[in-house]
């Protein structure tokens, strides 16, 4: 974090802050540490675990996820294979564990798989890897042509408690500006299909910043959305990033940034009215929704396993996965790599980054303080015997800003908008030079 306000006074939209630190700030890790030694003293009483589908039917302009399209069904049966058999090392190592208190499959999308392959999938996730389904929250993600009536029977049948469907416009015209050519009437009917199986939550994403979106249109779509009364709402900021479909062919506007920030606003508001509570910069929940049931899980500081070709993994002080890519070349040669792999490789780390402890008071600060509840300063204190205030003194300027109060430990809704911009700006510098470091593929 810097005391230079530059980042600050720039664009509210610089970096989605999802994960500290970021996937770019990883490095290959050598000697290679093996899992059982780096999970050795780690609690595993509660703990988050997350399969990795690197697949879709087709690549949305704006994503730049780890995900390829036009995957043979040939290499999907071997990433299955492949994936059982990491679970199998992982399992190992981690040894006796029973601690798992999330679940959720993401890609790529996870239902890009056949209804047989998804019973495979759960046969992973609870066979080998001993997750109680149902007993936990599971959240799965899926899309618009993929959310079939067998493929969600599947997931009903397995305990699945969420089903998030990337939606982005529920206007055609928006859905193409965006590069994700789809049609209103498949849209509707995967809601309907999603509903029918009795999913208990539904979580709509919605994209705002699309090229020719206005108020009127932004807030047809939240209206649309709004009519099948989902759980959740997830709305994004349209990023326009390098070797993405958009990025490749984009400009940029002068007045981008204030048009998003209006439709974010125009959102919050409608959402509010509707009965919505505002749970981060981008996530809503409906007010009569609870907060997942389950095993209490902590984000800031309990662990998670990641498993797949794209997945991460977190302890306490090493966050580590495989290599990553964007450019479709260099996705699939690293998918390839995955997939020549010996099983006996799934026993080590291969990239990744070390949090020493200031590192990761800093974590726990970021991913409190982009949630709308804020730092708890008793738990903070708790973890690492010392005030927030102490070890973040700049924090200070958010509160100077009115972006922030408690001593800059809550974000006020004009902080809650710029997250984009606040989470960046308090990334280390270590953490800065390594992303600045990595080559973009």
């Amino acid at each position: 974090m810097t005391s230079d306000d530059d980042a600050l006074d720039g664009s509210p939209y610089q970096q989605y802050l999802y994960a500290y630190p970021h996937k770019t700030s990883y490095r290959a890790l050598r000697p290679r540490p093996d899992l059982a030694g780096v999970w050795r003293d780690e609690s595993r009483d509660s703990l988050f675990l997350y399969l990795h589908i690197p697949y879709c039917e087709m690549r949305c302009g704006f994503c730049n996820l780890f995900t390829r399209t036009g995957a043979p069904a040939d290499q999907v049966t071997a990433y299955l294979g492949q994936l059982r058999r990491q679970a199998e090392q992982v399992a190992d190592a981690l040894g006796d564990t029973t601690g798992w208190a999330r679940v959720a499959f993401g890609g790529g999308t996870p239902t890009y798989l056949t209804a047989d392959e998804l019973t495979d999938l759960f046969d992973i996730t609870t066979g080998t890897l001993g997750a109680r389904l149902p007993g936990v929250p599971l959240s799965v993600e899926t899309s618009p042509a993929t959310a079939t009536p067998d493929r969600l029977a599947v997931l009903a049948a397995h305990g699945v408690t969420r089903v998030s469907i990337g939606v982005q416009s529920f206007l055609d015209v928006e859905a193409r500006a965006a590069g994700r050519p789809q049609r209103r009437t498949e849209v509707e009917a995967a809601l309907t299909a999603i509903r029918a199986a009795g999913v208990p939550v539904l979580n709509v994403d919605l994209i705002y910043g699309i090229d020719g979106q206005t108020a009127a249109t932004w807030a047809q779509s939240l209206r649309a959305a709004l009519a099948w009364r989902p759980e959740e709402l997830y709305l994004y900021p349209l990023y326009v990033r390098p070797l993405t479909g958009l990025g490749r062919r984009s400009h940029r506007r002068a007045d981008w940034d204030a048009e998003r920030l209006a439709r974010y606003e125009e959102a919050v508001d409608i959402l509010t009215t509707a009965g919505y509570r505002q749970e981060s910069m981008r996530q809503f929940r409906r007010a009569d929704v609870p907060a997942p049931d389950g095993p209490d899980y902590c984000c800031q500081d309990d662990g998670m396993v990641g498993l797949g070709c794209g997945a991460r993994s977190y302890t306490t002080g090493l966050h580590y996965s495989f290599d990553y890519a964007v450019g479709v070349t260099e996705v699939r040669a690293v998918l390839a790599d995955y997939l020549a792999r010996p099983a006996t490789d799934f026993r080590y780390a291969e990239f990744g980054y070390r949090l020493d402890e200031t590192e990761q008071r800093r974590r726990w600060l970021l991913k409190s303080l982009l949630r709308a509840e804020g730092v708890e300063p008793v738990a903070y204190r708790a973890r690492f015997g010392t005030a927030p205030a102490e070890d973040f003194p700049d924090l200070s300027h958010l509160v100077e800003r009115g972006w922030a109060t408690e001593g800059g430990l809550r974000l006020t809704p004009a902080g809650l908008a710029r997250s984009d911009a606040v989470g960046p700006w308090l990334t280390s510098e270590a953490v800065r030079h390594a992303m600045r470091g990595y080559a973009l593929r």
